[in-house]
């Protein structure tokens, strides 16, 4: 156990280049491993180990390794990231396995993909009727996306023809955490101390019960507090309250397009109209 030192401070430089070495080669090694980066990945590790323990062996000739199979595939990345043929070559490309409805078994059988493999595919996609897809592509990642036919995508908007108003959203804040105001988040957020403070009074409640505290998108306040038994009154948001409005009125135009009959239609294009002749009087109070 004499050389214990040396071996402690081999494995702390091994990690300190490990971790510098992996850093740079970028998030890409840990989101979408192909083949080779598993092998990469494998063999640094495998170095690294060598270089720890091995104190008969030579720590330099380590080192040496451990930057050869790490420039190879940086060098590689840069050129794959310029080079079309070869970045195909190294990491694949896509592969269609279903277009215009139909089934390419081809394509299928050149991927070594079964049948039971495809349907399990979908099902991972929420599809288990595969009459109900478009198009399909296998990615070179194994990943498989694919678009359904227009009669089975869900409705949107644009689909039904309505309008729906842009409306400025933020991130998502956390601006109380742990008892204390985070300054920083409530400035993201674009909410004052003041209107903090507002808002907690409605709820009885003090900064320092909060557990966490955390502004949506859409401007509504989520407060957990410390006292899990504690029941906290409903605040009232004024932007959620637009928001309801506005989707009440979104209702009554897509019933508008849906209506059966000239009366009902005619019904439901007045509700809209005095719903947006409400908004627009509460417009100045909804904002404050």
């Amino acid at each position: 156990m004499e050389n214990w030192y040396v071996i402690v401070w081999r494995s702390l430089s091994a990690v300190v280049i490990l971790f510098v070495l992996t850093r740079i080669l970028g998030k890409k090694q840990i989101s979408q491993l192909t083949l080779f980066e598993y092998v990469l990945g494998i063999t640094l590790g495998e170095l690294a180990g060598f270089i720890s323990t091995d104190v008969e062996a030579h720590y330099l000739h380590g080192v040496i390794a451990l930057l050869i199979w790490f420039l190879v595939p940086y060098a590689l990345e840069h050129i794959t990231l310029r080079n079309l043929r070869i970045r195909n070559f190294l990491e694949g490309s896509m592969t269609e396995v279903i277009k215009d409805g139909k089934i390419l078994e081809k394509n299928l059988r050149r991927e070594r993909f079964s049948p039971d493999d495809l349907m399990e595919e979908l099902r991972k996609k929420d599809v288990f009727d595969v009459n109900e897809v478009e198009y399909a592509v296998l990615e070179a990642g194994g990943d498989l996306n694919i678009l359904l036919k227009k009669e089975y995508q869900p409705l949107t908007a644009k689909l039904l023809n309505i309008s729906i108003p842009n409306e400025k959203t933020t991130e998502s804040q956390v601006i109380i955490m742990d008892g204390k105001v985070v300054p920083e988040a409530l400035v993201q957020a674009e909410k004052s101390e003041r209107w903090l403070h507002k808002e907690l009074d409605k709820r009885k409640v003090k900064p320092e019960e909060i557990y966490l505290a955390q502004v949506d998108g859409d401007g509504g306040l989520y407060l957990d507090l410390f006292d899990d038994r504690r029941e906290l009154p409903a605040g009232e948001s004024p932007v959620l309250l637009t928001s309801l409005l506005r989707k009440c009125q979104a209702d009554l135009d897509l019933y508008t397009l849906t209506a059966k009959s000239d009366k009902e239609r005619e019904s439901y294009r007045r509700c809209s109209h005095d719903l947006k002749q409400v908004l627009r009087e509460l417009s100045p109070l909804l904002k404050t």
